[in-house]
C-alpha cells in the first residue's frame, strides 16, 4: 500500500484524493514515520455500508449479538421489541 507523509497530504490534499479515487488503491497516511490514518476511495452506492463496518460501535455490536447467538441466545420476539419501542415514542 502506498504512503504518504501527513504534510505532503496537507500540501497536495486535492491530487492524493484524485490519485486514490482514480485509482482504486488507499493510501496509507504517516505521522513522523507511524501510520496514523488510511485513505480511501468510497463506492457512492456503498457508503452507508461501509460507514456501518468500519464505526466501532455497530462493529462492537455485532459481534456481541453474533456471541450470543453462538452461546443459544434466541434473542427477543420482534413484537417484544415493536412494544418497547412503540412505549418509548
Amino acid at each position: 500500500m502506498p504512503t504518504i507523509g501527513i504534510r505532503e497530504l496537507s500540501n497536495n490534499t486535492s491530487s492524493v484524493v484524485e490519485e486514490v479515487s482514480r485509482s482504486g488503491r488507499p493510501m496509507l497516511v504517516t505521522k513522523n514515520g507511524k501510520p496514523v490514518a488510511a485513505l480511501v476511495a468510497v463506492d457512492e452506492d456503498a457508503l452507508l455500508d461501509y460507514v456501518l463496518a468500519t464505526s466501532p460501535e455497530y462493529v462492537r455490536s455485532i459481534n456481541l449479538a453474533q456471541s450470543e447467538i453462538a452461546q443459544g441466545d434466541r434473542g427477543r420476539d420482534l413484537e417484544e421489541v415493536l412494544a418497547e419501542l412503540n412505549a418509548e415514542e
